[in-house]
């Protein structure tokens, strides 16, 4: 009984090429982090990198042949997301478990009191 030869794979370049794309642009993100100067920039390289690595597991989910990696990638993405809105908010406002102190955002007027209505309203 002979033994079929096994077929080299070829690798597609549709999926290479977008690779590495990916990996390029995941450097530059590291090259912004790693420069600053604001830690908001660093923050959005992060955030660059995380997504740039939900775009990586995608593409090489399907060039190895394993779409369901694309539910891996979801899940990360989503943990990018939280952890990116986390960090933001801890520089903002330096705690995540406490309510921010009211800055205009909404609510009631700054000084304790709403203002007074203007002539002609009412």
């Amino acid at each position: 009984m002979d033994p079929t030869p096994v077929q080299p794979t070829t690798v597609d370049p549709m999926f290479v090429v977008p690779m590495v794309a990916v990996i390029v642009t995941m450097f530059m993100g590291l090259v912004r982090a790693w420069r600053g100067p604001s830690v908001f920039d660093r923050l959005l390289a992060a955030n660059l990198i995380g997504t740039k690595t939900v775009l990586l597991i995608s593409v090489s989910g399907f060039l190895l042949g394993r779409p369901e990696w694309l539910d891996l990638a979801l899940v990360y993405a989503l943990v990018n997301f939280t952890g990116t809105v986390a960090v933001c908010r801890f520089a903002r406002y330096g705690s995540l478990g406490e309510e921010p102190e009211d800055e205009g955002l909404g609510g009631s007027h700054p000084s304790g009191s709403e203002p007074a209505a203007t002539e002609g309203s009412g």
